[in-house]
């Protein structure tokens, strides 16, 4: 499947709030062969370079935020309690500014994906940004690789993967304690992998991206 992801320098370049809802749809695959394992993004947030004061830059460059700062393209991976949180870095060099990527439905490497979170059910899977960090395997050893530039973690369009057209909703971010009320959290409508109230959905949570 790695081979199949196309990637693009375009995708995470222009204002963070735009590629948050971008990326929305789009594949990450982690690993290779037989231990790959991949999903569709459905939910994403998004932290600004400027005034935002839950964005982990706003006070400026620390060894733990560094790559936030490195420009558009870089994968930025923090630890978070007992798990970790990827996020995709956007905009220019010393910007300071990133999109966390919260959920993703699984399309490959399911198996893999329930052996490593240790349950069954595919909805407790990938339905949180530290899950989905567990189920494909992504640790601080991938903070700051270059994903226009790398085999082992892959962002982008995928032929052999069929999805159905869908609708975006916008939210206030979750999980956070600052800056609570601006509207930079962007979820695929009615995905049942997505985090946080179903209530915020047109309707039912059941439809799938993948077909």
């Amino acid at each position: 499947m790695e081979s199949s992801i196309v990637t693009t320098q375009p995708l995470f370049r222009g204002t963070t709030d735009r590629v948050a809802r971008r990326l929305l749809g789009k594949i990450v695959a982690v690993g290779s062969g037989k231990q790959i394992a991949a999903g569709i993004i459905v939910e994403t947030e998004a932290y600004l370079p400027a005034n935002d004061e839950a964005c982990h830059a706003h006070s400026g460059r620390t060894p733990r935020n560094v790559t936030m700062f490195e420009g558009a393209g870089k994968l930025y991976v923090y630890s978070i309690h007992a798990g970790y949180c990827m996020n995709v870095v956007t905009e220019q060099e010393g910007n300071g500014c990133a999109v966390l990527i919260r959920a993703i439905e699984p399309v490959a490497g399911i198996k893999l994906m329930k052996k490593r979170r240790g349950k069954d059910r595919l909805i407790d899977l990938t339905s949180g940004p530290s899950k989905l960090c567990q189920a494909l395997g992504v640790t601080t050893k991938l903070d700051g690789i270059n994903l226009l530039e790398t085999k082992s973690i892959q962002i982008g369009t995928s032929s052999s993967i069929r999805i159905r057209k869908f609708d975006v909703v916008v939210t206030p971010r979750i999980g956070i304690s600052k800056a609570t009320e601006l509207p930079l959290r962007f979820f695929v409508d009615r995905n049942p992998y997505v985090s946080g109230l179903k209530r915020l959905h047109s309707g039912k949570t059941d439809r799938p991206l993948h077909v």
